[in-house]
């Protein structure tokens, strides 16, 4: 019998979508994958047999509390950092050839040239949104797990990336976060506002922004 979840496996696809929302009932997995309740216990399960998710007890007013599934640290892993400990070993390599002016030139020329080619696929967007959408689709092809909500129709959007795939570069420099705000602005342009709402690296689940369209001056 299989001690984890094969890819692309029923399994699998439920540890993603409890990955994109934090925590999920047993109701609430069944209504995300459209299955009985007794299908959606029955997956996870297996999940909680292999040590990949775990089921913790959630207050919501009066009355009993509500079981809600999460992943484990072994979950999480299952999204792996790309490429972790090579970014890491660079970063140190980088820091003690040149200190801080090699990692800023490092960054510098890593910012410059996902720039470049995001502003390749960006530059025949006729709208702001149009624009978003395809930055997210940019991002979920790196590992990103982004996805676009409209906070106000043509105002105001978040964009949300559940997973880092630099998270290891990223907690070893924080020059990497600051980099991707920098980026952000650079290739939607200076008539938005981008406010970074949650960040993976203080704690939270996942990384969000909001980007507002800012009037134009007169």
């Amino acid at each position: 019998m299989a001690s984890s979840a094969p890819p692309d496996s029923p399994e699998q696809h439920l540890l993603s979508v409890i990955k994109r929302h934090g925590s999920l009932s047993l109701a609430e997995i069944a209504a995300q994958l459209a299955i009985s309740q007794e299908a959606a216990r029955q997956r996870v399960n297996r999940l909680a047999q292999w040590g990949l998710v775990q089921k913790h007890e959630q207050r919501k007013g009066i009355g009993r509390p509500l079981g809600v599934w999460t992943l484990s640290s072994k979950g999480h892993a299952r999204f792996p950092d790309t490429h972790a400990q090579l970014s890491v070993q660079l970063l140190e390599a980088a820091s003690l050839l040149h200190g801080e002016t090699g990692i800023e030139a490092l960054l510098a020329t890593r910012e410059n040239s996902i720039k470049l080619r995001y502003e390749e696929v960006l530059s025949s967007a006729v709208s702001l949104e149009e624009r978003l959408e395809r930055l997210v689709q940019l991002r979920d092809a790196e590992g990103y797990m982004a996805r676009l909500e409209t906070v106000e129709s043509g105002q105001v959007w978040r964009l949300i990336e559940d997973h880092c795939p630099i998270g290891a570069a990223a907690a070893s420099c924080g020059g990497f976060c600051a980099s991707e705000l920098r980026l952000f602005q650079a290739i939607l342009g200076d008539n938005v506002e981008i406010v970074r709402e949650e960040h993976l690296q203080q704690g939270e689940r996942r990384c969000a922004y909001k980007i507002s369209a800012l009037a134009a001056a007169c």
